[in-house]
């Protein structure tokens, strides 16, 4: 199916959040990392998020360019391409973006989707995310607002983030003193300022002890009951449209048990970044280590032409992350559930 537009995707999260499942949101960095999130949804009958954050973005241009925006936008050009062979549908998101880098990131996106729509072709990506949990509540949302203004004009959707992640992504740490509890008087402040009959959709990525990194189980205490707190107080204030669509970051090391508890609260979308990485990177080892020899020109030898042709190993790392991509719909509950099948 083609890349979800903004219909497509609202249809999605209202699916999700009423039938209390979410999607995998994959972070990608290469053409090859892309195709692996496309088969694994299509392999589990799940629609599914593409994702590219400043860092992905910025490796996929190239290590002598490093322009996040120009990796971001070949890496999406590439899934409109190829997500047409495949029968689910699948979103395209920009992941963290704080505010120093918008104008480097995010706007030139904004921009080239404001380019296609003019000549009649669809949006390059469906949402984007902005960051901007490191500021003060208010200049956060002055922000946030100003941004979804301009999105919804574009039938663009805007994630935002209140409260910190803990833990490190991209080479972004969180501070020490970070608050990583979103509270109720913070989300009643988003649903005040970001009106849902004022604009287009927008995500909010709450936090509720979540960190980024991939912990042992048990070692991350997560706090789901803090996204209940939130959107009952919400609704109450504002009534059932003001109800959030509540993203997961740092997701890596839960319980089960804790992502299933989340998934009744209103998450529609967990990124999965860490746990992906690891699957697609254990395959390249574990064929670099079967075929020393081979992938070496160990004693002066030839080595093996097949072993260390980049194409071997990499169809291997792209099988495994798939299957990895599988297993986080299994347990987001996604799985079976495209809306092509329904």
């Amino acid at each position: 199916m083609p890349v979800a537009d903004y219909a497509t995707y609202c249809k999605m999260l209202a699916r999700a959040r009423d039938e209390r499942f979410a999607y995998p949101a994959v972070n990608v960095t290469s053409l090859t990392t892309a195709n692996a999130v496309l088969k694994g949804l299509a392999d589990s009958n799940s629609d599914g998020i593409i994702q590219v954050s400043t860092g992905g973005g910025a490796f996929a241009s190239g290590t002598a360019v490093k322009d996040m925006a120009l990796g971001a936008m070949s890496i999406a050009e590439h899934v409109h391409r190829v997500a047409d062979r495949y029968p689910i549908h699948v979103a395209l998101h920009t992941d963290h973006c704080q505010a120093d880098k918008l104008d480097t990131f995010v706007l030139p996106l904004v921009e080239e989707t404001e380019r296609r729509r003019a000549s009649g072709r669809p949006n390059l990506f469906t949402a984007h995310m902005f960051d901007g949990s490191a500021l003060p509540l208010k200049d956060n949302l002055d922000i946030a607002v100003n941004l979804r203004e301009r999105f919804s004009k574009s039938d663009l959707i805007l994630e935002v983030e209140v409260g910190v992640v803990g833990g490190e992504e991209d080479g972004i740490r969180a501070s020490a003193a970070a608050k990583l509890y979103t509270t109720p008087e913070d989300t009643l402040e988003v649903a005040r300022r970001m009106k849902p009959e004022q604009g287009s959709m927008y995500l909010l990525a709450a936090t509720f002890g979540n960190v980024h990194g991939v912990y042992k189980p048990g070692h991350v205490k997560l706090k789901p009951s803090i996204l209940k707190d939130c959107q009952d107080a919400v609704v109450k204030a504002h009534g059932d449209a003001a109800r959030f669509y509540f993203v997961f970051h740092g997701g890596s090391g839960s319980e089960l048990k804790d992502i299933h508890e989340a998934l009744g609260y209103g998450v529609v979308k967990m990124n999965v970044d860490t746990d992906m990485q690891y699957a697609f990177t254990r395959a390249i080892a574990d064929h670099c280590f079967r075929h020393y020899d081979g992938v070496l020109k160990v004693d002066g030898e030839v080595g093996d032409k097949k072993a260390y042709d980049p194409r071997s190993y990499l169809a291997l790392a792209e099988n495994a992350m798939a299957e990895r991509v599988k297993r986080a719909a299994v347990e987001l509950r996604s799985a079976g559930k495209a809306l092509v099948t329904v």
